[in-house]
Protein backbone atom coordinates (compact mmCIF):
# COMPACT_ATOMS: atom_id res chain seq x y z
CA UNK A 1 0.00 0.00 0.00
CA UNK A 2 1.65 3.25 -0.80
CA UNK A 3 1.35 6.43 0.93
CA UNK A 4 -1.70 7.70 -1.43
CA UNK A 5 -3.52 4.84 -0.62
CA UNK A 6 -3.07 5.24 2.91
CA UNK A 7 -4.11 8.90 2.82
CA UNK A 8 -7.37 8.33 1.06
CA UNK A 9 -8.08 5.28 3.26
CA UNK A 10 -7.72 7.38 6.56
CA UNK A 11 -9.64 9.84 4.86
CA UNK A 12 -12.55 7.85 4.07
CA UNK A 13 -12.44 6.04 7.86
CA UNK A 14 -12.48 9.98 8.73
CA UNK A 15 -15.56 10.50 6.86
CA UNK A 16 -17.55 7.95 7.72
CA UNK A 17 -17.35 8.05 11.30
CA UNK A 18 -18.23 11.65 10.72
CA UNK A 19 -21.20 10.88 8.92
CA UNK A 20 -22.43 8.57 11.63
CA UNK A 21 -22.12 10.81 14.63
CA UNK A 22 -23.97 13.48 12.54
CA UNK A 23 -27.03 11.57 11.85
CA UNK A 24 -26.92 10.52 15.50
CA UNK A 25 -26.76 14.16 16.39
CA UNK A 26 -23.18 13.55 18.28
CA UNK A 27 -21.82 16.99 18.15
CA UNK A 28 -18.12 18.31 19.97
CA UNK A 29 -17.69 21.36 22.08
CA UNK A 30 -14.73 23.69 21.29
CA UNK A 31 -12.90 21.39 24.15
CA UNK A 32 -13.53 18.19 22.07
CA UNK A 33 -16.08 16.72 24.66
CA UNK A 34 -18.96 14.98 22.70
CA UNK A 35 -22.14 15.71 23.85
CA UNK A 36 -25.97 15.09 21.90
CA UNK A 37 -27.27 17.96 20.27
CA UNK A 38 -30.58 18.93 22.25
CA UNK A 39 -30.98 22.46 20.34
CA UNK A 40 -34.19 24.21 19.69
CA UNK A 41 -34.69 22.87 16.10
CA UNK A 42 -34.34 19.32 17.89
CA UNK A 43 -37.13 20.35 20.70
CA UNK A 44 -39.71 21.70 17.97
CA UNK A 45 -39.53 18.98 15.92
CA UNK A 46 -40.38 16.29 18.95
CA UNK A 47 -43.33 18.90 19.96
CA UNK A 48 -44.49 18.01 15.85
CA UNK A 49 -43.95 14.42 16.44
CA UNK A 50 -46.36 14.58 19.04
CA UNK A 51 -48.83 16.78 17.48
CA UNK A 52 -49.24 14.60 14.67
CA UNK A 53 -48.95 11.37 16.44
CA UNK A 54 -52.05 12.35 18.69
CA UNK A 55 -53.61 13.50 15.35
CA UNK A 56 -52.97 10.39 14.05
CA UNK A 57 -54.41 8.38 17.25
CA UNK A 58 -57.89 11.05 16.33
CA UNK A 59 -58.29 9.49 12.57
CA UNK A 60 -57.68 6.52 13.68
CA UNK A 61 -60.42 6.58 16.47
CA UNK A 62 -62.29 7.85 13.65
CA UNK A 63 -62.01 5.21 11.01
CA UNK A 64 -63.05 2.61 13.17
CA UNK A 65 -66.02 4.41 14.95
CA UNK A 66 -69.86 3.59 13.54
CA UNK A 67 -70.06 7.05 14.39
CA UNK A 68 -72.93 8.92 12.14
CA UNK A 69 -71.79 11.65 9.40
CA UNK A 70 -72.50 14.18 11.30
CA UNK A 71 -70.02 13.49 14.29
CA UNK A 72 -67.49 12.77 11.60
CA UNK A 73 -68.02 15.77 9.90
CA UNK A 74 -67.39 17.51 13.36
CA UNK A 75 -64.53 15.56 14.28
CA UNK A 76 -62.82 16.91 11.21
CA UNK A 77 -63.47 20.25 12.06
CA UNK A 78 -61.85 19.72 14.89
CA UNK A 79 -58.25 18.80 13.50
CA UNK A 80 -58.99 21.81 11.14
CA UNK A 81 -59.08 23.94 13.82
CA UNK A 82 -56.43 22.50 16.24
CA UNK A 83 -54.26 22.87 13.50
CA UNK A 84 -54.38 26.62 12.67
CA UNK A 85 -52.80 26.75 15.87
Amino acid sequence: MGPFEMVVGIVLIVTIGSIIRAKHGIRRDRHGNDYVANDAETRALQAEIRALKERIQVLERIATDNNRAVALDEEIEKLRDSSKI
